[in-house]
């Protein structure tokens, strides 16, 4: 389970000062469901999510994941999360195979457990046919499946995504939005980024709707429509974020 707790995230900047990129966050993800981040750009989505993979370290507030506190037990956090964002680096000269071996027993698993889950993961991400290729002569789909298995390996019970179809083709996108499926069927913890309304109407058991850091608004689909009396999700965007968005450009 996830459990955000005001997670807070300060940074400065010279020109503009003190910047609270994500302001005191609370929300609750539990296994076997999906919980989407919805915002645009630089609303705080990616900030939030690596504070709970913790490659940030929150400024303020924390959060639980697994029963592990991501300040206190980052070590004990990462055992058990895969992270997976658009702009996941691979190193280049390792084939898709070697770098799921590499993250594998980066995370302990011994030979025998570790060739049959790669073997399972290259099948159902259908990457046999460039398992020995070279991360630096893989397509944008190909590099993203073998940022899929790498995040994959090692059979995390949270998985987190940052913007995961970012820039993919149809056919990759939706291996991914399906693969997002099977994870909640498994009963994994699942949280989500985009700014994509129709993959947060196709996924997401609960919506966290995020601008300038701040949680506006949460709630399963239904009782956003219910609660501002509007049917489609970008309207309800629309309406939730519109009136921040005015007094900041006035202040």
């Amino acid at each position: 389970m996830i459990e955000s707790r005001a997670l807070t995230k300060l940074f400065k900047d010279k020109k503009r000062g003190e910047i609270r990129a994500v302001d005191k966050v609370s929300f609750v993800c539990k296994p076997g469901q999906i919980y989407g981040l919805l915002g645009a750009n630089g609303a705080g989505k990616t900030t939030t999510l690596r504070m709970l993979a913790t490659i940030l370290e929150p400024s303020d507030g924390t959060a639980i994941v697994c029963g592990n506190d991501v300040i206190e037990e980052p070590q004990k956090v990462r055992a058990n999360v895969g992270f997976l964002s658009a702009a996941t680096a691979l190193y280049p000269r390792l084939s898709s195979q070697e770098m799921v071996e590499y993250f594998g027993r980066l995370n302990g698993l011994d030979e025998a457990i570790l060739k049959k889950r790669i073997d399972d993961i290259f099948g159902r991400l259908g990457m046999n046919s460039f398992r020995d290729r070279r991360c630096d002569k893989l397509s944008t789909g190909m590099k993203q499946k073998t940022s899929i298995a790498r995040t994959l390996i090692h059979d995390p019970q949270v998985m987190i995504f940052d913007e995961p179809t970012l820039g993919l083709d149809i056919m990759t996108a939706r291996t991914i939005i399906d693969f997002i499926r099977e994870c909640r069927q498994r009963g994994k913890t699942v949280i989500f980024s985009t700014h994509v309304m129709s993959e947060v109407e196709r996924l997401c058991d609960t919506i966290g709707i995020i601008q300038s850091g701040k949680l506006l608004a949460e709630g399963s689909l239904a009782e956003l429509r219910e609660q501002y009396k509007e049917n489609d999700l970008e309207e309800i965007f629309v309406k939730i974020v519109a009136p921040l968005q005015k007094n900041e450009e006035v202040a």
